[in-house]
């Protein structure tokens, strides 16, 4: 009994931490003098690495046949995640840290939306509730509603960060689709798939001989590489196997809790009461619309 306690100590001191380094993630992009997709591709491929690294040397090995299972799934949504880190990149950099993270935190509402059509899951009132709750407060985080908004950039990097939260929602449900492949494998190469869908991509919008680099912007490329992606996700999926499901829930809501203090007091980037208030419906309908409301789903899982 002692070491289960202590086992589920250790995975929450890990989740813990990984939610903890996720939520700083747009502070070190906002300093990188590199194009999103350059960054995201770098992320990938470093983030690749490790992992294999970890399968090899500590875990049991890659799981070859449980791959070619789940291969067009696994390289879908890596294709998702892609896309999705280019879009949250260029989101920080039109907007402040803390709306760029609130409106990708609409992902799991619009995994809600989804669910009905892929799933065959009813739309309960609890559901309706949080959706129309979380569309009101990305109005009030936004400020559309103010005739003194912000221009088009602040409106452009409104809009990055939404798409990036549906192109977050189709990883989510596509791993729905993934059957009896572990955390770590899934990664791995989802990972890799992002990296080699963002090669052509960025080989053709970017012009990589001219890039530049500092000293400074090469060790903040690599703390994003290897903490914000090898180590915390290692770190993440760890500690999936011993915590269970709600547990993970609540604490992934410290990751933009984290960004929107971060963006307030270290970027000077202040939501405002109104944005606040806003913040606190976007946060909360994400968070109540994960609570189980025992609906089952096609394939026996719950949403």
């Amino acid at each position: 009994m002692e070491r289960k306690e202590e086992s589920i100590r250790k995975a929450k001191a890990s989740l813990i931490f990984s939610m903890l380094v996720f939520g700083t993630i747009g502070i070190f992009v906002r300093y990188i003098p590199l194009s999103s997709s350059m960054i995201a591709l770098v992320r990938g491929v470093i983030g690749t690495i490790f992992l294999l690294i970890v399968l090899c040397r500590k875990g049991p090995g890659i799981a070859w046949k449980d791959i070619k299972r789940n291969l067009f799934y696994l390289c879908l949504s890596g294709a998702c995640i892609g896309i999705n880190w280019i879009l949250l990149f260029e989101s920080y950099h039109y907007t402040t840290v803390a709306t760029a993270t609130l409106c990708y935190y609409m992902a799991p509402v619009f995994v809600t939306i989804a669910a009905p059509f892929m799933f065959k899951e009813r739309l309960t009132r609890k559901k309706i509730f949080c959706i129309g709750a979380a569309l009101a407060g990305m109005v009030l985080v936004s400020g559309i509603w103010k005739t003194d908004m912000a221009g088009a950039g602040q409106f452009k990097g409104i809009l990055y960060g939404i798409g990036a939260a549906v192109f977050y929602a189709s990883v989510i449900l596509l791993n729905k689709k993934l059957r009896e492949i572990s955390a770590y494998d899934k990664t791995m190469m989802q990972l890799a798939a992002a990296s080699i869908i963002l090669v052509p991509y960025t080989m053709l919008t970017e012009n990589i001989s001219e890039m530049t680099l500092t000293p400074i912007a090469l060790i903040l490329l690599a703390v994003v590489g290897v903490l914000h992606t090898g180590i915390s996700y290692t770190l993440y999926f760890g500690s999936m196997s011993v915590l269970e499901a709600q547990t993970i829930a609540i604490f992934s809501y410290i990751d933009p809790i984290v960004a929107i203090l971060l963006s307030a007091f270290f970027l000077k980037e202040p939501l405002g009461i109104s944005g606040i208030v806003g913040a606190i419906m976007v946060l909360g309908a994400a968070f109540v619309s994960e609570l189980p409301d025992n609906i089952e789903v096609t394939g026996g899982e719950k949403l």
